[in-house]
């Protein structure tokens, strides 16, 4: 399938963007851009295995598959993309770039340069979930409140995001074990305050987000 742009030009793909990491004390934030062509895209569930014995899981937000059913996902996305059914790219911006310009220009630069690594035409159609927006040059996008629960493509972009960052926290856990990145990914749980309370805070940690910390 091809779609209209709406002034007599046929795009053949379609994008989905989604971050993850806005809430975490710890770690970088990160921002997936996932492209696939339309025949791709309408075949939605795919139908085939990951490995030989695990079918894929319900494709839906990331938030809402176990890690598992994630790497499940990740695993068959990286298949395709060598297959040329698909690209995505991640871009991280690190906690002190977050407390130098704040969450928001972190998250948009992330955005851009996860953009700016894929090829494909500007009139390309954007999906991008929540808040998230564009760059203007990117003349059909749209943003979708829920999108990574609504719309398969940023469901891709959320699941690949957060497999991605996961990943990074978890060798993070290596260098910093008394803090238990590998468990929360950066996330401010009891267990990662009283760390913070009794260790410091890390290279890791973003300062703005520990004020309330006594």
């Amino acid at each position: 399938m091809e779609n209209s742009n709406g002034a007599g030009k046929i795009t053949k793909y379609i994008i989905g963007i989604d971050e993850v990491g806005r809430g975490p004390i710890a770690g970088p934030v990160a921002v997936c851009a996932f492209l696939c062509n339309y025949d791709f895209f309408e075949n939605f569930p795919p139908v085939g295995l990951v490995g030989k014995k695990t079918s894929l899981p319900k494709l839906k937000d990331s938030k809402k598959l176990s890690k598992k059913q994630r790497e499940e996902w990740f695993e068959y996305l990286k298949g395709e993309k060598v297959k040329g059914n698909c690209d995505f790219a991640v871009s991280y911006v690190s906690a002190e770039m977050i407390d130098k310009f704040g969450i928001v220009k972190a998250i948009q630069k992330a955005l851009d340069n996860s953009l700016e690594k894929l090829d494909f035409q500007k009139d390309t159609f954007v999906y991008l979930d929540g808040g998230l927006k564009a760059p203007v040059e990117y003349i059909n996008q749209q943003t979708i409140i829920k999108g990574d629960e609504l719309h398969p493509v940023i469901s891709c972009a959320s699941i690949i995001a957060k497999v991605s960052r996961d990943k990074i926290m978890a060798n993070h856990a290596k260098e910093y074990p008394e803090y238990g990145f590998e468990k929360h990914s950066g996330y401010g749980t009891k267990f990662h305050y009283e760390a913070i309370k009794k260790h410091g805070p890390t290279l890791l940690h973003r300062k703005t987000f520990l004020k309330s910390i006594k």
